[in-house]
This record gives C-alpha cells, structure tokens and sequence, in this order.
C-alpha cells in the first residue's frame, strides 16, 4: 500500500475536514440539520476504515524470551468503586460476565466456568496510544466461542463491552465496541491470565478484552457484559467507546 493511502491519513482527513467546517463556522455546526448529515457519515468511515486495512492478518506472535521485564497498565488502575471493591475482596468468585443484546440465547459466566474453557494463549506486544508498547503473554477464551454460544442474531453488527471502571468522576461508565470482523479474528480473547498469572487489578481483572490488531484503549479491561447491537448510536455519546466520544480518538484503532 502506497505510503500516501494509509488508513489513519484517510481517517485523519477526514476528522481534521469535519472539524474544519465546524470550527470555521459556528452557526453552520449549531444547525440541527447539517449536523445531522455530518454525523451521518460515520457508517462510512467506520466502513472505509475497515477497507484500506487487511483485517484478517494475524498479529505478530512472540517467543517467550521476548517478554517485556516491565508492563505498563493503561487506562484506569483501579475502578474502585464499591460493587467493584466487594468482587475484587472475595477474589471475583461473585463475579458474572452477562452476554446479551441481539442473541438467541444470553449467557451468564462465571470466572471459574470462564477459566475452564478451551484457551488461547499469545504473547504480542501491546501498542498504547500514549507512546509506549511492552510485549506479554495472554491467555483466556476466544471471544467467537462465547458469541457462538450465545448465538448472535442476523442484525447484530458489533459487539460492545461493558467495564467497570467509571470516568469523570464516576459518573460516565466505561465501554468500548468492535465489529464482527476483530470479534471472530483468532487472537481475539477474553484474558483472565497474563504472564501465567491471574490478572491484577491494574491490568483488568478479572477479564480484559484482548483484540491485538488495535492499540491498547481498545483493550477493554475489567469486563463486566458484552452487548451484540445493530448500532452504535445511543450507547455512551454514540462514537463506539469512551475516549471516541470525549476525546476523538479513532473507532478504528488498527495497527
């Protein structure tokens, strides 16, 4: 692929001739109507973001030598907030990780059922937004197996997480979304062990999403439900997830 046509330039132009037209007239981008067809072209990109990109290649994998000595956790520590404080002090034996939205049949897990299914472990090297990347090990089950299970239905598009951690002040939750295509991908998985330890707090216990194709706030730890939705629109602010919607981050977090 020409280094002129990348998926984050495309992308990039995009937001960056959004906002131009916005902040270059203030009363257009109050308008109800034109803001209505702006915002209607996100299908679009999320579907161009998907197109300039081999969605189906795999992650490079790692030999264990190649492990970081040092990881870094991203995003919140700690959700620390009471229902998450009791989980964690009885070691998340009461925790249950609810499948629902556009299934056939919603499930409800618990940890030790979750840790007992067929597993896959990986070691890839986690890429953050702020700069950094480290390389772990990553074991848990795939999430397609979980979608069979539930049997997702025809008009399911996406799949969004549900965490526990809360933002501004605890008042916005946390959450995040991918599409089908990274839900069934092979290195997709929900992890409850890295470095063959059950997860810390600070890196999402007890379940944290792995989807390796995309930078680390896609990663959604402390997973609490997972949704099968048609759209994006009215979850959070409607972007796809939390720092999509306060801070314009890319839906599409390829890498």
């Amino acid at each position: 692929m020409s280094r002129l046509f990348t998926r984050r330039g495309v992308t990039t132009g995009l937001i960056a001739g959004a906002g131009g037209l916005l902040s270059g007239c203030d009363a257009l981008g109050r308008n109800e109507t034109f803001r209505k067809i702006l915002y209607s072209g996100d299908d679009a990109n999320r579907t161009l973001q998907r197109l300039v990109s081999d969605r189906n290649a795999l992650a490079r994998e790692y030999a264990a030598p190649e492990m970081s000595p040092r990881f870094r956790t991203n995003g919140t520590r700690n959700p620390n907030t009471d229902a998450y404080n009791a989980l964690a002090a009885n070691d998340f034996a009461d925790w249950r990780l609810n499948i629902g939205g556009l299934v056939e049949r919603p499930l409800n897990i618990g940890i030790d059922r979750l840790r007992s299914l067929p597993a896959r472990t990986q070691i890839t090297r986690h890429d953050c937004v702020e700069g950094w990347s480290a390389i772990g090990k990553w074991t848990g089950p795939r999430l397609s197996m979980l979608l069979d299970a539930a049997r997702l239905k025809p008009e399911a598009r996406y799949i969004v997480f549900h965490c526990a951690d809360r933002y501004r002040g605890g008042t916005v939750p946390y959450y995040e979304s991918i599409d089908l295509i990274d839900a069934f991908h092979p290195q997709t998985i929900l992890a409850w062990a890295m470095n063959d330890a059950p997860l810390s707090v600070g890196h999402g216990a007890p379940v944290r999403l792995r989807v390796e194709r995309q930078l680390g706030y896609k990663h959604a730890k402390y997973v609490m439900g997972i949704e099968a939705v048609a759209s994006l629109a009215g979850i959070g602010g409607g972007k796809g997830g939390l720092w999509e919607d306060i801070a314009g981050y890319d839906w599409y977090a390829g890498i």
